[in-house]
């Protein structure tokens, strides 16, 4: 697999312009909900507390099934806006998701996550860039450790982050499904 950037992606040096961050809040009280959806990176997990969604979870690559927590309940309609608007970003449709999130991370995990819902369709940060842009320009092994703990894959795009020298580094849901979003985006961006 390639796992250099394709030349017309920018390669994080310069900051891109940047959109305002995503709010985040607090989880809800109560179960957590579920449901999954096909996609072409194959079927995601996506949860939350019943209004806001806290999770959109791929499947490890490595032949491990995902076991569900029994105290989750199967719910689909809860989600029903995510699974549209992920279908539709798929489909080159969607560029910026518009659904309330509660991520359940520390806060530095959650400043991170932040920061990268201000990263651009189709455009790319590296970790040191990110780091240097939370006050912390020292810390860019914390912000590729917390950006790999993301638990909404996709919508809060920790995809679009790479090495200092373009390279595809550290994904968690596997470099082939990064470099699959990112060739998406760049095909979209011409839309």
């Amino acid at each position: 697999m390639n796992t250099e950037l394709p030349l017309d992606l920018p390669r994080g040096s310069a900051a891109p312009p940047r959109r305002t961050a995503t709010p985040f809040r607090e989880p809800l009280p109560g179960p957590t909900r579920y449901t999954t959806v096909d996609s072409p990176l194959g079927e995601l997990l996506l949860h939350g507390d019943g209004e806001a969604l806290g999770g959109v979870l791929t499947r490890p690559g490595n032949g491990v099934e995902r076991s569900i927590p029994q105290d989750w309940v199967a719910e689909a309609k809860p989600f029903t806006e995510a699974a549209r608007q992920l279908a539709a970003y798929f489909a080159g449709e969607l560029r910026e998701f518009d659904l309330p999130l509660a991520p359940a991370g520390t806060p530095w995990q959650l400043r991170v996550w932040r920061a990268l819902t201000t990263i651009p369709y189709g455009e790319t940060a590296g970790y040191g860039q990110l780091a240097g842009e939370l006050g912390k320009p020292t810390a860019s092994r914390a912000v590729g450790t917390a950006n790999g703990r993301n638990p909404i894959s996709v919508i809060v795009p920790c995809h679009r982050v790479i090495g200092a020298n373009g390279s595809l580094t550290g994904y968690a849901g596997g470099l082939e499904r990064k470099e699959y979003l990112l060739t998406l985006e760049r095909a979209g961006r011409g839309a």
